[in-house]
């Protein structure tokens, strides 16, 4: 007979439950990896054109041993119906090209997302990818029938932003 775990000892034990939400995404941008990079390490602009992102603090900002640049940031997000403050650990580490993000505190039970930029002939090929579950099941399921256009429109916040910064086009060579 096949051993049974129960979704509060798969929790404790780091695996996924049933109610957990990942998603990945691939977008093709016509920016140097170094620019996005830049962009999505800068936790602290993010109020300027994240538009659910109402208050944001950092805290704790050092370079890691590996000399990846960390801060603590703490994000209040305010929807219609919702508002709720949570904060993560930024590591934005430019010799892998990755921003990471991992939950201190907040609303969620389990928060991992991580951002890859790597070299393309038509500019960055940034790789998203976002792993999470809420503490409450209300906002699992709203959240989980509009998954895909929760992190469409995220990363389209990003993509405008670059074109606000570095312009349409941009050489990568």
């Amino acid at each position: 007979m096949p051993a049974r775990t129960s979704s509060a000892c798969a929790r404790r034990a780091g695996r996924p439950t049933a109610r957990a939400l990942r998603h990945t995404l691939t977008h093709i941008l016509p920016y140097r990896p170094e620019q996005m990079l830049d962009l999505v390490g800068d936790v602290e602009a993010y109020p300027q054109f994240v538009p659910w992102i109402v208050a944001l603090r950092t805290w704790n900002a050092h370079a890691a041993a590996d000399g990846a640049q960390v801060v603590d940031a703490e994000a209040q997000v305010g929807f219609s119906f919702l508002r709720e403050k949570f904060a993560t650990r930024v590591r934005r580490d430019a010799a892998a090209g990755t921003v990471s993000v991992d939950l201190l505190y907040g609303p969620f039970r389990r928060l991992h997302n991580v951002w890859m930029f790597l070299e393309h002939p038509s500019g960055t090929e940034v790789n998203f990818l976002i792993d999470f579950e809420f503490k409450s099941r209300l906002l699992d399921n709203l959240l989980a029938a509009n998954m895909h256009r929760a992190v469409d429109k995220l990363v389209a916040c990003f993509e405008a932003r670059a074109e606000a910064l570095y312009g349409p086009r941009t050489q990568t060579a």
